[in-house]
């Protein structure tokens, strides 16, 4: 029985909740919703202008990523080859096999790490956007409480 009591309060509370949670409510408060428009407008200019310059960086991340791979595979084909080579060979080809070894896995190591760095670029362009999303949609919540402000004058 007592649910049954309790749900329509609780949808009361709920529909009536919104009109409550504006924090900005009269004609008085004009001025600090004027300061925080003013700051979450920067905000979103400042993140606009993030957001571009990750997304113009993207493509040369991209490309150092592809190079940088390409250059591991092709370096450990031809670590291959010298390995095989000194296997049949002399000692001198053992040490530049070794060498070339110790090269490739420092190609493999800056591959990984222009991977990484891509993927980092992607998570901050994600997050950028999120975050624009955000202080947009506390821009109209903004907008909504200055009108409703506007209209009870």
């Amino acid at each position: 029985m007592k649910k049954i009591f309790l749900l329509p309060g609780m949808l009361l509370i709920m529909a009536a909740s919104p009109a409550f949670s504006q924090k900005y409510k009269t004609a008085a408060d004009t001025a600090a919703l004027n300061k925080e428009y003013a700051k979450v407008s920067a905000d979103i200019v400042s993140l606009t202008a993030q957001l571009n310059k990750a997304q113009n960086d993207l493509p040369g991340y991209a490309s150092k990523s592809d190079n940088a791979t390409s250059d591991a595979q092709n370096r450990a084909l031809s670590t291959t080859d010298k390995a095989s080579n000194a296997t049949n060979g002399t000692v001198k080809d053992a040490r530049k096999a070794k060498k070339e070894a110790r090269r490739s896995v420092k190609d493999a190591k800056d591959a990984r790490k222009a991977a990484n760095n891509l993927d980092d670029q992607n998570k901050k362009i994600t997050r950028l956007k999120n975050d624009l999303q955000k202080k947009q949609n506390r821009l109209n919540e903004l907008d909504a409480m200055r009108a409703t402000i506007n209209s009870r004058q």
